[in-house]
């Protein structure tokens, strides 16, 4: 716990309020649900910022009862908030980006979009399947995908693909799996430096910048 403390100080030291409010961090788990092990429940338990998105039938998801659950949790938080969603759990964030038709930047400020799955590929399992097909609408805030060039569910080129329909700035993590507890990750160092990385987006777009204007800040900061 002693590096996750002072990654908590170099985080809070490195990032500014949002419009006067610090952002809330809201992790949304994917299928299964997030473990002990798991980087986001270790992000929870270290960050006095951090809470989980509680969706329910983690084994079982539905997604309209996904994107509702997620758009409760969204508006019991203290807003500006930054979504970090991990797998199946970045399909309800842009389900429900497409379905709630949020103005740019409030009440979600950015998303940190990890390890999507690729759930319109004819072998996805069915759980996915019930979430194809992906939305192709941009976000209506910052947004980063994180994708592996070895992840089992999801080709580094649909992950490409997702990030430019999702215009989101895309980051290839290299061979890390699924990005799950499994790829032994931990906190997960690199991750928090791209939380990071998407507060500092999300604050110029709250200063007024425009979309394009953040994404290409948030590429020259790669």
């Amino acid at each position: 716990m002693t590096f996750a403390r002072s990654e908590q100080a170099r985080s809070e030291l490195a990032r500014a309020e949002l419009g006067g409010r610090m952002p809330t961090i809201l992790t949304v788990p994917g299928l299964g649900g997030s473990g002990p092990a798991h980087w986001q429940t270790l992000w929870e338990q270290s960050r006095n910022d951090t809470i989980r998105a509680e969706l329910g039938s983690w084994d079982a998801p539905s997604r309209n009862a996904w994107v509702t659950r997620l758009d409760q949790a969204i508006r019991n938080a203290a807003a500006p908030v930054i979504l970090v969603a991990h797998s199946l759990g970045c399909h309800a964030v842009a389900w429900w980006a497409t379905l709630t038709g949020q103005p740019w930047g409030w009440p979600v400020a950015g998303a940190l979009l990890v390890a999507p799955p690729d759930v319109d590929q004819a072998d996805a399992c069915v759980s996915l399947r019930r979430f194809a097909p992906a939305p192709r609408e941009s976000l209506p805030f910052p947004s980063i995908l994180v994708a592996s060039d070895d992840d089992p569910y999801c080709s580094l080129q649909r992950s490409f693909d997702l990030a430019r329909h999702w215009g989101s700035t895309f980051e290839d993590a290299g061979p890390l799996g699924h990005i799950n507890a499994a790829s032994g990750l931990g906190f997960w160092q690199d991750g928090q430096a791209l939380l990071d990385r998407l507060i500092g987006a999300s604050e110029q777009s709250a200063a007024g910048s425009t979309p394009a204007e953040v994404t290409r800040a948030l590429e020259a900061r790669a």
